[in-house]
């Protein structure tokens, strides 16, 4: 039997707030690094460590140098470094608006569940394009970080 009825969804409610203070200052924080240095010329920005240890690109290889091209507006450039980052952009912004609305209202944007299908589709998905952007072979040198 709980000593404080309801203590625990107030402690719950605080910790995620907490996190998410602290997640959205930290995503702050890089959005303006990575928007501010160009990742391509900037020299701190870290290797892709399955590149550096492999010679193969990830699927999120390049997907700093994308990011920053975004930013600055030039999805043409973004592509050329990570399509799938690219593609997947939409998702990715309506999933933080959702967090930010729950942390906000307590409630969720509209959303309804993924079947389980997809979601190993999507990831059998990530991992055909990091080894297809692999293929030294034109129309898939395309999909390789420039």
């Amino acid at each position: 039997m709980e000593a404080f009825p309801g203590l625990e969804d107030v402690h719950n409610s605080r910790l995620r707030n907490s996190i998410f203070c602290g997640g959205a200052a930290l995503l702050a924080a890089g959005a303006a690094v990575v928007y501010h240095w160009n990742p391509e010329t900037a020299g701190f920005f870290p290797v892709c460590p399955i590149y550096a240890l492999t010679g193969y690109y990830c699927p999120g290889c390049g997907m700093t140098r994308a990011l920053h091209q975004l930013a600055h507006g030039h999805v043409t450039a973004a592509l050329s470094y990570n399509p799938l980052l690219v593609v997947s952009m939409p998702l990715i912004i309506y999933w933080v608006a959702s967090q930010i609305f729950l942390v906000l209202s307590g409630r969720t944007l509209p959303h309804s569940r993924v079947p389980d299908k997809f979601r190993w589709t999507a990831l059998a998905g990530v991992v055909v394009f990091g080894v297809v952007r692999n293929i030294p072979h034109y129309p898939f040198t395309l999909l390789a970080p420039r």
